[in-house]
């Protein structure tokens, strides 16, 4: 199927568009509200590195997210998607932005006179495992900086951005134990900006997540200074790490991590983060049910990432990780097209965790709650290891157990309704199919683990996801297969499952194979009679099949993929195609990858596939599904 073929499937009816009869000058004065305070600041100034800033007066704006822009009240609801000169005027001074360093300070006084902004702007503390100080005493924003804060429909968002100069908390900094120029590259992690590549594969990724539900910074704007690199500007409505908090613990200051806590609990509450954080933020109890609130966030966000191959590199420190159980930081973030938990990140002086341990490293960070909690409330702090039984921990792995189920009834294809009754009255035959499941989808090559670009591998060989969206289709055309009588002949199965990775070997049909395909089939069959209880089966296989389809889509990005994405973004920008029809085709890939129901909310005007933005719409889908196995 050529591009345009596989791109005029994907593509739904579009919606008319009304086209204003003129267009009027659009304000944008909610930007003013982003000058660079933050609360933080106040609760806990020990927690923050306080710089001047400087507008650098150039830039173009390369990507600018007006669907998160009108979520947050920045912009109109009826705001066209498009880049007015006022718009790309007020982004510019907005949020281009460098700090002037303790460097310039020293030996370039003269920025001090040129175009400073009126508020210092500040770089936050926290802990990182990189940094050869432990306790989060060197350690924080290395290149960026805390924009401020904006208040609208009752949601408080932070914003932050990247790529603004380098700090004294940057690893480079600290290893030369002195101040570093920024741009300069003598020491690793310290130039202090961002490359333009990574600013974009960060907003492609992080739209894509956030419309499948995985909790998420989002990428608001990106600035683009020229030479390859920008500034990233990041928003969300709560963007503090553990770490924001675990370096009070590990230094054991008491006041500041009391204060730093109560700040992150009264956000949480403000912004009703969820049901678990509908507390006062001065309840007497609220430390015991923020910890509360958070192992069942920790949970489920573990769950959403094993069950859909997104690795992200948890560990102690909390350092790559939202405290409100999300992600940040995208240098570090993978989605595979398999189950390839194997897989390691190389970081030079060690290797990253894997797929399999991140539920155990989300787990040892409500542990770190649990002792943080602890802390605060008497005032001693005892071995993290003491907590290594705490009550909490068995409330996380309930929840972990549940959310993963969950999510994996819904990759089969069922609706809530369907979802909760399976949970509820048939729990023995979903852990039934889940663990015939696991054991396919678990399945390495017999291949030993191998170097790849960018660390270590041993991959997956059966593609189960796209076993789980054409099995609906394949066996309703099989008389007979409800009860289990007539099921797929293992070699046709073979055929579906098998992934550009495996190898003749790892195909071979043996007894235990058959018997794991076998298991599965009749398992699976079993839950698929008891979901569709007495709907009428037309109905119900047809709904079935089509959110199967849309939940295991093929084409689904990886971290491969990615990078072939921005390459071919960038490629197309350099042979002049404007960012403005870079964006056009970008946005509607993103919307490509997400179910039919989370597009409607995203319509924008249609796109001609002939178009310069067309065509490059199809490379990028051909992109996606040629690299759709890989890590």
């Amino acid at each position: 199927m050529s591009k345009r073929a596989i791109a005029k499937c994907l593509l739904e009816p579009p919606a008319r568009v009304k086209t204003p009869a003129r267009n009027k000058p659009q304000a944008y004065s909610a930007f003013e509200a982003i000058d660079g305070r933050h609360p933080w600041q106040e609760s806990v100034p020990e927690g923050c590195v306080l710089y001047p800033v400087r507008a650098l007066k150039r830039g173009e704006v390369a990507y600018f997210n007006y669907f998160l822009a009108k979520e947050m009240g920045l912009l109109p609801d009826d705001h066209p998607h498009t880049m007015t000169a006022a718009l790309a005027r007020t982004l510019q001074e907005t949020f281009s932005l460098q700090i002037i360093n303790e460097y310039d300070q020293s030996q370039r006084r003269h920025l001090l006179r040129q175009n400073l902004k009126p508020n210092p702007y500040m770089a936050t503390r926290y802990l990182q495992l990189q940094h050869a100080n432990k306790q989060g005493k060197t350690s924080g924003d290395g290149r960026g900086i805390w924009n401020g804060t904006f208040k609208s429909k009752g949601v408080t968002w932070d914003i932050s951005s990247r790529g603004t100069g380098v700090t004294k908390l940057a690893p480079g900094a600290v290893v030369a134990n002195r101040p570093l120029k920024t741009g300069a590259g003598d020491f690793g992690y310290g130039c202090g900006m961002a490359d333009i590549d990574e600013l974009l594969s960060s907003a492609l990724m992080s739209e894509v997540f956030h419309l499948r539900g995985i909790p998420t910074e989002r990428v608001l704007a990106i600035i683009d200074l020229g030479k390859g690199v920008g500034i990233g500007v990041r928003a969300a409505p709560n963007l503090l790490r553990p770490a924001h908090l675990f370096l009070w613990l590990k230094q054991e200051k008491l006041e500041p991590l009391r204060r730093g806590t109560d700040h992150f609990i009264q956000r949480q509450a403000e912004n009703h983060a969820g049901e678990m954080w509908r507390f006062k933020a001065d309840a007497p109890d609220r430390y015991q049910r923020m910890l509360r609130a958070i192992a069942v966030d920790f949970a489920k966000f573990a769950a959403a990432l094993e069950r859909n191959y997104i690795f992200a590199w948890l560990d102690w420190d909390g350092d790559n990780v939202l405290a409100s159980a999300g992600i940040i930081d995208y240098g570090s973030i993978r989605q595979f097209g398999l189950r390839h938990d194997q897989y390691r990140y190389d970081d030079v002086d060690r290797f990253s965790t894997n797929l399999n341990e991140q539920r155990g490293k989300a787990r040892l960070t409500v542990q770190v709650f649990a002792q943080m909690v602890d802390f605060v409330t008497t005032g001693k702090r005892r071995p993290v290891e003491s907590f290594s039984r705490h009550p909490i921990l068995s409330e996380f792995d309930r929840a972990f157990g549940a959310e993963l189920r969950r999510i994996f009834l819904a990759q089969i294809g069922c609706d809530e309704d369907q979802v909760a009754r399976l949970m509820r009255e048939h729990r023995s035959s979903v852990e039934r199919l889940y663990q015939a499941f696991s054991l396919l989808e678990r399945t390495k090559t017999k291949d030993k683990l191998k170097r790849v670009a960018d660390g270590v591998n041993r991959p997956a060989v059966f593609k189960m996801r796209a076993v789980l969206r054409e099995l609906p289709s394949m066996l309703r055309s099989r008389e007979g297969w409800m009860t289990g009588d007539n099921l797929i002949p293992a070699e046709e199965l073979m055929t579906l499952m098998a992934s550009s990775f495996a190898r003749r070997r790892d195909l071979a049909l043996t007894g235990q194979l058959r018997a794991r395909l076998i298991e599965f089939q009749k398992s699976y069959t079993a839950v698929i009679r008891q979901a569709q209880g007495n709907t009428p089966p037309a109905e119900f296989f047809r709904n079935l099949t089509a959110r199967a389809q849309q939940e295991n889509m093929a084409g689904r990005i990886t971290g491969n993929s990615t990078e072939f994405l921005i390459d071919a973004l960038l490629n197309a920008r350099k042979r002049g195609l404007s960012p403005i029809e870079t964006q056009k085709a970008m946005d509607l890939f993103i919307s490509q990858q997400v179910p039919h129901a989370k597009r409607r909310s995203r319509r924008a005007a249609p796109l001609d596939l002939d178009s310069p933005a067309g065509r490059l719409f199809q490379d990028l889908l051909q992109i996606a599904l040629e690299f759709e196995d890989e890590i």
